[in-house]
């Protein structure tokens, strides 16, 4: 599936949020290369390789409609937490927790706090896992 099929099949009443949300990630970091990974759209595909020996394939940014929200991965850390549990006091209406910002539509977020977000993630990078 490529992103374009994937945002064509998301559900008609979360379709325009996903959309809107896909704009904003490649306007706010066009330098994000836009794949397919795990059945979510993902942004800053990369590989990683844990201290143990463990690798694989991720992507800095994912945004996925799931059945009653949307969620924003974001696989990034800032002073040695992760980078959206520092987003926790400016989007009062999402649900945090580590790397995921979690909510039941975009009219409820603050949209320029996910711009910044987004953009603080870019200028980061992947997190650095061990």
């Amino acid at each position: 599936m490529t992103p374009d099929e994937y945002l064509a099949s998301v559900d008609e009443k979360r379709r325009a949020d996903v959309a809107a949300l896909d704009a904003l990630i490649r306007e706010t970091a066009p330098e994000l290369e836009r794949v397919i990974q795990y059945g979510m759209l993902g942004y800053g595909p990369h590989h990683y390789r844990y201290a143990s020996g463990r690798e694989g394939e991720g992507v800095l940014i994912a945004l996925a409609a799931q059945k009653r929200h949307l969620s924003l991965y974001v696989s990034c850390a800032k002073d040695g937490a992760y980078l959206a549990e520092s987003y926790v006091d400016r989007l009062p209406k999402a649900s945090i927790g580590k790397s995921c910002v979690r909510f039941t539509s975009l009219s409820r977020v603050d949209v320029d706090v996910l711009r910044e977000l987004v953009a603080e993630a870019a200028a980061l990078g992947p997190a650095e896992n061990g």
